[in-house]
């Protein structure tokens, strides 16, 4: 889902694959696959008796933000804007 539409009921990842496998919850960077190189938490559904019937994931797109970079160069922003005012 996005923005509250479902965009792919059929999606899988090696993520997801690997928690119906292992029944755990995986907070990983995947190395293949649609979501490479993003964050990703996934957690399994379990039935009642405590099996995988399916897994939920959420990909962590703030993770790729380089907030140092972001943050160096807002000084920068702020002077100009300022050096603008005069």
């Amino acid at each position: 889902m996005e923005k509250g539409k479902v965009l792919d009921r059929d999606y899988t990842g090696p993520v997801l694959e690997e928690v119906l496998k292992t029944n755990k919850v995986a907070h990983e960077v995947p190395t293949e696959g649609v979501y490479r190189g993003k964050h990703v938490v996934v957690a399994p559904i379990r039935s009642k008796e405590g099996k995988v019937v399916a897994a939920l994931g959420i990909v962590d797109l703030l993770a790729t933000i380089d907030l140092p970079s972001v943050f160096q160069e807002y000084t920068s922003v702020l002077e100009e804007v300022e050096d603008a005012k005069k």
